[in-house]
């Protein structure tokens, strides 16, 4: 646990924390970098909005994963299908980094354009308080890592990509994660080449988006030498692993980026299916408004 580096003000009978961010986000930032190194699993979840942040916090997990796909549907209304810009991303980047006290992995996309703009990327991120960046290697524009469609640009195109990123952060505690997209178009063995070319590069993990069997993320975990991530996305191309499994394959960190989004709306869902039938929300379970306003900090 990291030591308290906030304090607490009452506004309004609102509680707030007047926080030192660069501490911070330093500290977060070791925090997570222990983990890695110590290759010891960390399962996180997809956060799009405080709110899901917050939840995810109080629900006791270690880091938090702000999904791109999350924050397109939540923020935008739009599918995951490179339309969120690089605006859209870091402000809720800085949002959630500096509204909870979990280390934050966030979703780069592509990096939102070419070398500068990816460098841009890198330093906003890190400046706004998150503790890891995804990057990918998709072709522009991008899709869902669960799409069909996807294509990716050449290997050391993307080796390129990563050297910049490396360069560009401020603080080498900020980590870089290098996916790759590749097992849907070109097939396992590309997939892990490139795995094994981006940890070369310098990476400080790597993901290998969408493996379609056990085998293969158990084949992931014996060829490729670095910090692995596992995308666990419900109904998508892989099968949901449990984290004992990903831990003994070698994986070091498992994102959940869809799990809340889906839960959301189907709750949502129901409840306004309700009220549309029956005129009332009488029946619908609901969170009382008074653990609503302990979620909130309201007093």
């Amino acid at each position: 646990m990291r030591p308290d580096v906030s304090v607490h003000i009452e506004h309004y009978g609102i509680l707030r924390r007047a926080r030192f961010p660069y501490v911070d986000a330093q500290l977060k930032r070791i925090s997570l970098g222990q983990r890695v190194r110590e290759r010891e699993l960390t399962v996180v979840p997809g956060v799009f909005d405080m709110l899901s942040a917050r939840l995810a916090e109080q629900t006791g997990f270690e880091a938090l994963y702000m999904t791109g796909y999350g924050v397109s549907a939540s923020h935008l209304g739009v599918p995951d299908a490179g339309i969120a810009t690089y605006e859209d991303m870091i402000s809720r980047v800085a949002m959630i980094a500096d509204g909870t006290d979990l280390p934050l992995i966030a979703d780069g996309d592509t990096g939102f354009g070419g070398l500068s703009e990816l460098a841009n990327t890198v330093a906003g991120y890190n400046a706004a308080g998150a503790c890891a960046i995804q990057l990918e290697d998709q072709e522009w524009p991008k899709k869902c890592g669960h799409a069909q469609g996807r294509t990716v640009v050449p290997t050391n195109e993307m080796v390129t990509k990563i050297e910049a990123a490396l360069e560009a952060r401020t603080d080498d505690d900020f980590l870089v994660i290098a996916r790759t997209d590749a097992r849907s178009s070109l097939g396992i063995d590309e997939a892990i080449a490139r795995g094994q070319a981006y940890a070369a590069s310098g990476a400080d993990l790597v993901c290998i988006e969408s493996p379609e069997t056990e085998d293969e993320f158990a084949r992931i975990g014996q060829e490729v030498d670095a910090p692995l991530v596992a995308t666990m996305v419900e109904g998508g191309f892989s099968p949901i692993l449990s984290a004992d499994r990903l831990r003994d394959m070698g994986f070091t960190i498992a994102l959940y980026p869809t799990t809340g989004l889906l839960a959301a709306t189907s709750v949502l869902r129901s409840a306004y299916a309700h009220l549309r039938d029956t005129g009332s929300s009488a029946g619908i379970d609901l969170t009382p408004i008074s653990e609503m306003h302990h979620i909130m900090d309201l007093r």
